[in-house]
């Protein structure tokens, strides 16, 4: 049998078409609407600060159930001035940069040095943050491939075709915003995060856990493992709570998005992890759920991955980790000891290689490196190993039961109404790379956010990007003053890239970035009824 919320979802999706309202500053043209559709657009906020006061936008706001709405924002149009451009290289001082001009200039091609002034707004250095050594000026992308493929041929590497839209300069947009509003006051339903696949291992597209879930309306989550070489494929990098279940240690101090049974909450989260043997000797547990040695996005504690390094898998050799039933059946396979654990944390095996199974009621903890040597002296077959978990928020212990859910994100965007990007220290700034800040903060890019307003309402918004056309994206400091005028306090940078997406039920209402279409995630958070 139909369930009576999917009926009025298609019967409202079925109305959205004629929800909208064309905003010229702020001047609003309302049609006539259904009753529920006229409520849900009765509080209109102020039009996006993205471009030009006087850009045009236009917003549709359906009602997909009492305390959560949906409204989709365009804004803005193409610009005639942006063009295609060969990127070079990018180069920390301008000497450098005008020996690879000169080069260009000699090879017969006419090349520019612009210097990116903007840093980190946390970044302690001043001065530029380097200089981009460009060629080309051109209105179709085929044009600009065709000049990259030929410095190819002469020698020239590492070369980007990229567009001036997306430049984080002054543009016409266009922009595309959708934004799912819930207020917990009204709404009866329930906002958690869903794992992809169901377990750690392995990745699921959004509309698939949408469909599984049964979800109202559904988001991409936060970052994760994209593939093998960086651990496990599918794995959180950095915090994961499901349930009240800590499924994925933090990226210590990276900024995510707590959900609970009253609402979210936006935090720096820190996540403290040990082991103590019956005989007394103690260690730290160095993560869950996750393959040993390879620490995606950094930011360990007691080893050599202390400092956050966003989209950089750090080492360590020596790692004790715990595997928990939620990753699967096995854990990963490799040399180490494994020690097996049941349910109330006795030693009932001891392995001489990971790769083990995973008792239903129980855990595996493995070790490599030195944590292999403690394994083999501490957790004797009989002995007991308590593991001491500690979830702090904002320097906070975090009280957590059966509803609390953590999605891990970063950077921080907005604190207490006021724009605060903590890009520098939350590993989004390379101190050794500085063009890694200019391409994934300082240039636009599609972006899903998390934020919650002064009256405790949850907002989860995608701003489509790399299509030029269609939608350019917004930078790190766009997206915090998008989420300003959308009425968040506190908000924060989720997964982007091609990763943001949105549904509604499981109808994919936005447009991925990626040429082959929607990517599968590491994990959602999903609105159900």
């Amino acid at each position: 049998m139909q369930r009576s919320g999917e009926r009025s979802l298609r019967k409202l999706l079925a109305v959205s078409v004629i929800t909208t309202m064309a905003f010229t500053s702020s001047v609003v043209s309302q049609h006539v609407l259904p009753l529920n559709v006229v409520q849900a657009s009765a509080e209109l906020e102020k039009s996006l600060p993205l471009g030009q006061a006087n850009l045009r936008e236009t917003r549709q706001k359906i009602v997909l159930a009492p305390g959560l709405t949906h409204t989709r924002i365009v804004r803005g149009k193409q610009s005639e001035k942006d063009v295609y451009i060969v990127d070079v290289a990018f180069c920390s001082t301008r000497e450098e940069a005008e020996t690879i001009a000169k080069r260009l200039n000699k090879d017969g091609y006419h090349s520019r040095v612009q210097r990116i002034s903007e840093r980190a707004p946390d970044a302690p250095d001043h001065g530029p943050l380097g200089y981009l050594v460009r060629v080309g000026s051109f209105k179709t992308e085929a044009d600009a491939i065709k000049l990259r493929d030929e410095l190819t041929a002469k020698g020239y590497e590492k070369l980007r075709v990229v567009y001036s839209g997306e430049d984080g300069g002054k543009t016409t947009g266009p922009w595309v915003v959708n934004v799912l509003e819930v207020d917990p006051k009204q709404f009866k339903g329930k906002i958690v995060p869903e794992l992809g696949t169901e377990i750690v291992p392995g990745k699921e597209k959004l509309s698939s856990i949408a469909d599984r879930t049964k979800a109202l309306a559904a988001i991409n989550g936060g970052y994760f493992v994209m593939g093998p070489n960086d651990g496990t494929e599918g794995d959180l990098a950095g915090v994961s709570m499901i349930g009240g279940n800590l499924i994925s240690e933090a990226v210590n101090g990276r900024t995510s998005f707590i959900l609970n049974k009253t609402g979210a909450q936006v935090a720096a989260v820190e996540t403290h992890l040990s082991v103590t043997a019956s005989d007394g000797a103690k260690r730290e547990l160095d993560g869950l759920n996750r393959k040993p040695g390879l620490i995606r996005g950094c930011g360990g504690t007691g080893d050599t991955t202390d400092h956050p390094k966003h989209d950089f898998t750090c080492t360590d050799t020596g790692e004790l980790i715990q595997f928990n039933p939620i990753f699967g059946q096995t854990t990963e396979p490799g040399d180490g000891v494994e020690a097996v654990l049941d349910s109330a944390g006795k030693v009932i095996e001891i392995r001489d290689q990971r790769g083990g199974s995973i008792p239903r009621e129980g855990s595996v903890l493995a070790g490599t490196g030195d944590a292999a040597d403690w394994l083999r002296i501490h957790a004797k077959v009989g002995a007991k190993i308590t593991v001491d978990t500690q979830v702090l928020a904002d320097g906070s212990l975090l009280q957590v039961d059966k509803t609390t859910g953590i999605v891990n994100g970063g950077p921080r965007l907005l604190r207490d109404g006021k724009v605060s990007i903590t890009a520098m220290a939350e590993g989004f700034h390379w101190t050794d790379n500085p063009e890694f800040f200019y391409r994934f903060g300082e240039r636009r890019n599609p972006r899903t956010l998390a934020g919650v307003t002064s009256d405790g309402k949850i907002l989860l918004v995608t701003v489509d990007g790399r299509q030029p056309g269609y939608s350019v994206g917004a930078s790190f400091k766009e997206s915090a003053l998008i989420m300003k005028s959308l009425g968040a306090t506190d908000a924060v940078n989720l997964d982007g890239g091609g990763s943001t997406t949105m549904t509604i039920g499981a109808r994919l209402i936005n447009r991925p970035s990626d040429p082959a279409g929607e990517r599968a995630d590491g994990d959602a958070i999903v609105i159900l009824p």
